[in-house]
């Protein structure tokens, strides 16, 4: 089915509990989203649905709203650690985001009987598989009435579709469940099959658009495009954020280490603007950036792709995309953490001249038009300044090598080879861009030469850490590799190793030697992702047996990656 229309929340046709109205009013909430007026009705009657919604159409709502109706109308309450509702969301930022809104919800219920697990597929499948500390998850989901799949394309991408196998096999058959994307594909029609039983189809619109128009962005999002050459792109970017100081914006890169690089490359240059840093590596401090910078009226957060898909942050202005997504969704779900949920809002991709049939693809791929944006004359050029700030401190000179080699090798490994040929980048205006003090040896750049790229004349081994303990470390490892090449007449050890490119098979196939291992010892989470689970479930223990205070229990759990939210007397909330 279709829907396009919206109204009241009083025009439900089943009625909403008067703690839910409530908390829809104390957050602003006054009308529905054409997604939620669709979605909420059918779920609360027992119907399994599968939802399609553009980013940003209060997909979020349109399944917490049905999950506590049917919890709070349970004829039997769930009994302690008893759970009602599991919801499975890609990312921890995610599984954060959803426990908010959930928590605004249940204050309203001082005596709310259901017990709401929110979870990353991989914690979620460990904590079945291990019972860690007596907790028997697998016992505690006989009640189950609702399991909802959020972003399941993005669950699928990620390559959770394991896990998500082993988590169906141990919940009920007799369920609710929801299944939310953005976007329709194979792969979430095959788990469509697998976990929904005769589901209601949901493809929503947005109002004013024409049934024939499968435009997969926002209708009142602004999408730009800028062709500049690698060396001007960072210049363009300083001078447009310079113009925009006093709104909020996402900057996105290809890699974590670009971000590390310019993040701290705009944190010298933008003044009186906060700036702040988030990608997929980041473990603990991911948790209490990503919290920080939503609560932000203005700012910038530099960012990869892991804020993406399905983060709400309020009031963003301006969606810049310093490098294309290595996949056109990607692109789709980037330009879609603005003009959410009605608002107005604004992006812009930088791309290089040779990359601007992208443009057509996308108007192709992904029914996403875009308007020209020129490039901004009598720039200042900021490049001189980035290579002083390197010779400066040997971190900032690591990171920009570590940066641009990263950038390549995400290029040769780019969804749209046919656009984005490795072959075709001008390496020389790169490193420009880059602002390197010289080129970095890798298999990529054997055998080319760059006669339109100066090396600074600085034998860069002698540039020091501006931290006095990291430069101290460096002399130590500098005195061992003298040593060693003593020991061996003075000849260094030389590993060749193949380009990036060229390592693809085998690296895919390594890939699937690993999967199947973790697989058959029955987790797919890191060994750090494991202690900070089996810490989880101690604490856990200790609030059980009134060793520790809710108060306490709350406080040391802070960072913890997804939640297992159970609201009876807010007896706890450990992450899954």
């Amino acid at each position: 089915m279709e829907a396009v229309t919206e109204g009241s929340w009083e025009s439900l046709p089943v009625a909403l509990s008067p703690g839910v109205l409530q908390a829809l009013r104390e957050l602003g909430f006054a009308r529905m989203t054409p997604v939620q007026s669709a979605t909420i009705p059918l779920f609360m009657n027992n119907k399994d649905v599968a939802a399609e919604a553009v980013t940003g159409s209060g997909k979020t709502l349109a399944f917490v709203i049905p999950i506590l109706e049917i919890l709070l109308r349970r004829e039997e309450k769930l009994k302690k650690m008893q759970v009602g509702a599991i919801i499975i969301t890609p990312t921890r930022e995610l599984a954060i985001q959803i426990d908010e809104v959930l928590s605004h919800f249940t204050k309203h219920f001082p005596r709310f009987s259901g017990n709401i697990i929110v979870a990353t597929p991989g914690r979620l499948e460990d904590l079945f598989r291990r019972k860690a500390d007596g907790l028997d998850l697998a016992g505690c989901v006989k009640s189950l009435d609702v399991l909802v799949l959020d972003e399941a394309d993005r669950l699928l991408d990620m390559g959770f579709e394991a896990s998500l196998n082993a988590i169906l096999d141990f919940l009920p058959k007799q369920r609710r469940t929801g299944l939310f994307s953005a976007t329709q594909t194979q792969e979430v029609e095959n788990l469509v099959r697998a976990g929904l039983r005769n589901p209601v189809r949901i493809s929503v619109k947005e109002k004013g658009m024409a049934a024939s128009n499968t435009q997969k962005t926002p209708t009142r999002l602004e999408n730009y495009y800028m062709i500049c050459k690698a060396d001007e792109k960072f210049n363009q970017l300083v001078h447009f954020l310079r113009q925009h100081k006093q709104e909020k914006h996402l900057v996105f890169f290809s890699t974590c280490a670009c971000v590390e690089y310019y993040g701290k490359a705009l944190e010298s240059l933008i003044k009186q603007v906060k700036i702040m840093s988030i990608h997929g590596k980041m473990k603990h401090k991911r948790n209490k950036i990503f919290t920080e910078f939503r609560k932000l009226p203005g700012g910038i957060l530099v960012c990869t792709d892991v804020m993406a898909r399905g983060i709400d942050i309020p009031e963003v202005q301006w969606v810049l995309q310093y490098d294309p997504p290595s996949s056109a969704s990607a692109f789709v779900h980037r330009c879609g953490r603005t003009a959410r949920i009605g608002n107005v809002g604004s992006a812009l991709v930088f791309l290089l001249p040779m990359e601007e049939s992208y443009v057509n693809f996308l108007s192709i791929n992904q029914k996403c038009p875009m308007q020209e944006m020129k490039p901004q004359t009598n720039v200042l050029d900021l490049l001189p300044k980035l290579k002083s700030m390197a010779l400066a401190d040997r971190a900032v000179f690591e990171k920009g090598m570590k940066a641009f080699v990263s950038y390549i090798q995400a290029y040769a490994k780019h969804e749209c080879n046919l656009i984005f040929r490795i072959k075709d980048l001008d390496f020389a205006s790169l490193a420009k861009g880059f602002a390197l003090l010289k080129m970095p040896k890798m298999p990529e750049l054997r055998g080319k030469c760059f006669p339109d790229f100066t090396p600074v004349t600085v034998n860069t081994d002698s540039i020091s850490f501006k931290d006095k303990n990291r430069e101290k470390q460096r002399q130590k490892q500098l005195e061992q590799q003298r040593k060693e090449r003593q020991e061996n007449g003075g000849k260094k050890k030389f590993i060749k190793n193949k380009a990036w490119s060229k390592q693809k098979a085998k690296r895919e196939k390594k890939k699937k030697i690993t999967a199947k291992r973790k697989r058959e010892e029955g987790s797919d989470i890191e060994d750090e992702d494991m202690e900070e689970l089996l810490n989880d479930t101690r604490l856990l223990k200790r609030l059980k047996k009134g060793k520790i205070s809710e108060e306490e229990f709350e406080k040391r759990l802070t960072g913890s990656q997804s939640r297992l939210k159970v609201e009876a007397v807010a007896e706890l909330e450990s992450e899954g």
